[in-house]
């Protein structure tokens, strides 16, 4: 059997989160998720000591990055490493920290706002 990488090949409101994952599109994703122009995708990011440059290379390497970056840290708001925003700050991109909930909403409202946004969303219990 072969696997493949979790990806959803378009852009959705998130409809749920939490119990360690996300509802979105009528389907759910158990796992942190990364929204960048071309899907969701599936992230490997369980805690926030493992966001890093690496991590967000999807969004900094991709051909449309979005305008503004929503980074949900998971229950609370953490503070990220300067070379990250550094590094998304070059790629103009802007950088939002917060608690994962908020970042969902936040995501939404642009979202239908029609923005350019992305979000990278650390799953919450």
């Amino acid at each position: 059997m072969r696997m493949r990488e979790a990806h959803y090949p378009g852009l959705a409101p998130i409809e749920a989160y939490g119990n360690g994952g996300f509802r979105f599109a009528g389907m759910s994703h158990r796992g942190s998720l990364l929204i960048a122009p071309d899907g969701i995708h599936g992230w490997s990011v369980a805690s926030p000591s493992e966001i890093n440059v690496g991590s967000l290379v999807r969004i900094l390497e991709a051909e449309a990055r979005p305008e503004l970056l929503l980074l949900g840290t998971g229950a609370d708001i953490v503070a990220v490493p300067r070379d990250l925003r550094a590094a998304l700050s070059s790629k103009g991109i802007r950088l939002e920290v917060m608690a994962t909930g908020a970042a969902v909403r936040t995501y939404n409202v642009l979202l239908a706002e029609k923005r350019s946004v992305g979000a990278a969303l650390i799953a919450v219990a």
